[in-house]
């Protein structure tokens, strides 16, 4: 390219013009110079990018240190109300290591990162879809007069579903009853009388709670683990007052009409081939005769037909024989235990066949519930003669 007035620079006072080559020269080092300055500025942002990773997973590391190893006054839950979410996000590290190494490529090379797909390197997996038997609400997103003004035609395509949730509501169920008033003759005179509706049977006679909150108090309290006090405030903040005390009380009060279910879960337990049982201590402040320092025990067991196991908890102040005897009456079959001559009796007359666990050296197995016993030995069915 020969320009019509070629540039000139001054040396020793004189002009001195560039010839075509050296412009082209300069030319070319000057792009050069704009595409290395456009390369470090993209490396710098995936620098950022890595180093912001970084200080994540070192505190999600520092998170994980703590609730293992940390003593049990440092693992209050209350600081997980602060990070953890943090902790529990999800961190696909292999889809990070995926797309970082393609915008280090793309980068080197000179390719756009946009068409430089993951699959390159590793197949990432898609999310997970919604359970079918969700109900399904459809909301339509439609185009204005003016943006459909001439189409031949309209249709409606599927592009996004998002989970929602309908929040929790309060309210207070009237309850009025129907009478009715008939006149009847007696010795000559008309009397009055009245016939009520027949009111709903309830668990809780003369409680001020519906049975759908004494089903949800019994869900949030045994299933997601939250106490009453928490259930007195949650109630508070959506209008509706009850003392942790009122909450107490009905769920003792459901024991009793509730035990026709827990015998059903019983026999469903019992209609598998094995049961694991194992009896844990538990601290009881109030309970008559026994002083709150001592021990007793709640017996959990575990069993049902294949693909369909119930979990049960019986407590019992003792931890003798006869809490067996009850628990296992009309079960024969396998019983696995940690020992314990307390179930002894029960198989002896039950003709259930009793299972330790023995170690076995060549199998080992992570341990997530008891942290730091990862790859210890795994305990291994056997029968005990």
């Amino acid at each position: 390219m020969i320009l019509p007035n070629p540039p000139t620079l001054e040396h020793d006072g004189h002009p001195a013009f560039l010839s075509p080559g050296m412009l082209a020269e300069l030319l070319e080092k000057a792009q050069r110079v704009d595409e290395l300055s456009q390369t470090v500025a993209l490396k710098s942002e995936v620098i950022a990018s890595l180093k912001q990773r970084i200080e994540f997973l070192e505190e999600a590391v520092r998170s994980f240190k703590v609730k293992r190893f940390a003593p049990s006054s440092e693992q209050s839950g209350q600081m997980s109300v602060f990070d953890d979410a943090e902790v529990e996000a999800t961190i696909e590290f292999d889809a990070i290591t995926d797309e970082v190494a393609v915008e280090m490529a793309a980068i080197d090379g000179g390719v756009d990162s946009a068409s430089t797909g993951p699959s390159d390197l590793k197949q990432k997996t898609g999310r997970k879809p919604f359970s079918g038997n969700l109900p399904r609400v459809q909301i339509f997103i439609t185009l204005s007069d003016e943006e459909k003004a001439g189409a031949v035609s309209t249709f409606f395509s599927k592009v996004r579903e998002e989970l929602d949730i309908i929040p929790a509501k309060v309210r207070v169920l009237e309850y009025m009853q129907e009478k009715a008033v008939f006149l009847t003759p007696v010795e000559d005179e008309m009397q009055r009388r009245i016939v009520a509706a027949a009111l709903p049977k309830h668990p809780v006679p003369g409680a001020m709670g519906s049975i759908d909150l004494m089903c949800s108090v019994l869900i949030y309290k045994y299933c997601d683990g939250l106490p009453l006090y928490r259930l007195e405030n949650i109630l508070a903040r959506y209008g509706g007052e009850l003392s942790r005390a009122t909450l107490a009380n009905w769920v003792i009060a459901l024991a009793r009409p509730l035990q026709p279910l827990v015998n059903l879960i019983r026999d469903h337990q019992q209609a598998g081939d094995i049961i694991m049982a194992d009896e844990t201590r538990v601290q009881v402040l109030k309970e008559p005769g026994r002083p709150a320092t001592s021990d007793k025990f709640m017996w959990v067991t575990l069993g049902g037909p294949p693909g369909q196991p119930s979990v049960l908890f019986e407590y019992d102040p003792s931890r003798g024989q006869e809490v067996p005897l009850r628990l296992l009456d009309g079960f024969s079959g396998y019983l696995q235990t940690d020992g314990y001559a307390g179930y002894n009796a029960a198989c002896l007359i039950n003709n259930i066949t009793q299972l330790g666990c023995r170690v076995d050296r060549g199998v080992t197995t992570p341990a997530p519930h008891r942290p730091g016993r990862a790859g210890l030995p795994h305990p291994v069915p056997h029968v005990m003669h």
